[in-house]
C-alpha cells in the first residue's frame, strides 16, 4: 500500500468521528485507531539457547571490592549501556560473537542486548583478550552491569 494512501486515511480520520478505520486491499490491510490505547500485538520468535559459559580456573579469579561476592578477572571491564535482554549471538543457530581467549579491536562487536525490541549491538571499547563472560546468553541485564572482561 502506498505510504501516500496511508497518510490520506490518518487525515480522514483524524476529521471524522471514527475512532478506528481497517482497509484491505488484497493482501495488504492497514489499521488505525485514535483516542484508544492499541492491544500490543505478540510477535513469536525463538529466543537464543543459552550457550556455555567458559569459566578460567579459581587462581585467575581475583575479587574486586566493586563487584561484591562475584570474583572477576583483571583487565578492562565492558559494562552494560541499558536495560536489557543478552544475547551473544545475532540468532539461535549462529555462533556467538566472542568465545573466552579470542583477540578483540575496538569496534568488534562482542554480544547484542534487546531493549525494547531494539536489537543494540555492543561493541568493543578497547582491544584485547576476551578472558571473561559475565552474562548469561537470554538473561536479563542491567545498566553498567559488568558484561565482559577484556585484558
Amino acid at each position: 500500500m502506498d505510504i501516500r494512501k496511508i497518510k490520506k486515511l490518518i487525515e480522514l480520520l483524524e476529521e471524522s468521528n471514527l475512532t478506528e478505520l481497517e482497509i484491505i486491499e488484497g493482501e495488504e490491510s492497514v489499521r488505525l485507531t485514535r483516542g484508544a490505547v492499541a492491544q500490543p500485538q505478540q510477535v513469536m520468535m525463538q529466543a537464543p539457547q543459552p550457550a556455555p559459559i567458559q569459566v578460567p580456573s579459581e587462581g585467575e579469579l581475583p575479587v574486586t571490592p566493586d563487584e561484591g561476592d562475584t570474583p572477576v578477572p583483571d583487565g578492562e571491564l565492558v559494562r552494560s549501556p541499558m536495560v536489557g535482554t543478552f544475547y551473544a549471538s545475532s540468532s539461535p543457530e549462529a555462533e556467538p560473537f566472542v568465545a573466552m581467549g579470542q583477540k578483540v579491536g575496538v569496534g568488534d562487536t562482542l554480544c547484542i542486548i534487546e531493549a525494547m525490541k531494539m536489537f543494540n549491538q555492543i561493541e568493543s571499547d578497547v582491544a584485547g583478550t576476551v578472558v571473561a563472560i559475565l552474562a548469561e546468553n537470554g538473561q536479563p541485564v542491567e545498566f553498567d552491569q559488568p558484561l565482559f572482561v577484556i585484558r
